[in-house]
């Protein structure tokens, strides 16, 4: 069990780790030598490797026997707690010059989240979410939006590297959601996604074929910020579930209804 003065460590080596990494990722942007594929349309840069290393590194540092999860290095066996690592979300809008991209890091505790941090470097903008503790955006409290129903509110969703295999139902949902709504939005990060619906900007997210550490640390912001999240049947989400539906809660039935069809 962690006491409160553990959480305040563990919330310091976050925002640490996750400043670490987004300082290798602003000394990279813009500045690639080199992009591999990992999947067709599945990228990895140098950047995502450095900073990845770098939070894993700051980590370890304060907390040695912790286990780790991190997209590039996979699993490091550890106890005393989990820590969920995406070291650069947004990895292709980072290899074309877009400044939409996050590190991101969530700290569990058996099938818990108990915190998550979401940095954007370049936009200056760091969400931290500690369970029972509420959200924040750089410092100030943040909530979901207020927003009544599904035809006055703006989603966002994301679209899997593996399209392909589920694209009618992805399409069919996307239209739906398009026309019955004030718009759709598709910014490439589902770490940054899920904070904005955290923070009011957008009303709802969905999406479908993720990874743990895709979604971690901002259910967790999205959560503390007063967001409903499910998986589209409206059963209870956890993140080793491969889709989301978050929202401010308001229009959360209306959204499955729809996402359902």
């Amino acid at each position: 069990m962690f006491f409160l003065m553990d959480m305040e460590r563990i919330k310091r080596v976050g925002i640490a780790a996750a400043c670490n990494g987004g300082k290798i990722l602003q000394e990279h942007f813009g500045r690639l030598r080199s992009v591999r594929k990992k999947g067709a349309i599945d990228l990895v840069t140098e950047a995502d490797i450095r900073s990845e290393a770098a939070i894993i590194d700051t980590i370890a540092k304060a907390f040695p026997d912790h286990a780790i999860l991190a997209e590039e290095s996979g699993s490091h066996a550890g106890n005393g707690g989990r820590w969920i690592i995406d070291p650069l979300d947004g990895t292709t809008n980072f290899a074309h010059n877009l400044p939409l991209f996050c590190v991101s890091i969530a700290f569990a505790v058996n099938d818990g989240i108990l915190a998550g941090f979401v940095l954007a470097p370049l936009l200056g903008e760091l969400f931290v979410g500690v369970k029972n503790q509420g959200a924040q955006l750089n410092g100030t409290p943040i909530f979901v939006s207020r927003t009544r129903t599904l035809s006055e509110s703006l989603l966002v969703t994301g679209f899997p590297y593996d399209h392909q295999t589920i694209f009618d139902s992805l399409m069919g949902r996307f239209g739906g959601c398009l026309a019955a709504t004030q718009g759709v939005r598709r910014l490439g990060s589902a770490a940054l996604d899920l904070c904005y619906v955290a923070s009011g900007r957008f009303d709802g997210f969905w999406e479908q074929h993720l990874k743990p550490w895709d979604t971690a640390a901002g259910f967790l912001v999205a959560t503390e910020a007063g967001a409903r999240t499910t998986v589209f049947s409206g059963a209870s989400y956890s993140i080793d579930q491969d889709e989301i539906v978050s929202t401010n809660g308001t229009i959360h039935d209306e959204l499955l209804n729809l996402l359902e069809q």
